[in-house]
């Protein structure tokens, strides 16, 4: 197989409000905390596992998800790996993997809280029709 690819697709629920923050040169930055449920059987039990995952997005998607998402809140993400490197203050080397949140979309429709399609951080800001809502148990995934 030629070249690589890097592409994360994750549904899963707001750990906290988005923070949105600029950076010095006016740039837009949203941080995201997502869990992830996994629901499974083992010998006729049904168990639950769940999974945070750290999400950062940039530009126009930072600012609709800032606008739009708030903690406890259904989300779909698409996205790709990230792995940020450091030094703390003892001296030791750190890591972190997250997802770079390149596109969204508002996985149900809550009244009062707008509608539209997500975002997209290479795009200028566009208007679209509301996401209709989708009782969960008709969800495909």
């Amino acid at each position: 197989m030629a070249g690589n690819l890097n592409k994360v697709f994750l549904m899963g629920n707001l750990t906290r409000d988005v923070e949105l923050k600029k950076t010095p040169s006016n740039m837009s930055v949203a941080n995201v905390g997502l869990a992830v449920n996994r629901q499974y059987r083992v010998n006729d039990e049904n168990r639950e596992e769940t999974t945070f995952v750290d999400c950062e997005a940039w530009g126009r998607t930072a600012e609709v998800m800032g606008q739009y998402l708030r903690k406890g809140r259904p989300v779909f993400v698409e996205g790709r790996l990230k792995l940020d490197q450091w030094q703390d203050r003892d001296g030791n080397n750190r890591s972190k993997l997250k997802v770079v949140i390149d596109n969204f979309q508002f996985v149900d429709s809550r009244s009062g809280e707008g509608g539209g399609g997500g975002g997209n951080s290479n795009s200028q800001p566009q208007t679209s029709a509301p996401v209709q809502s989708v009782p969960e148990d008709e969800i495909p995934f």
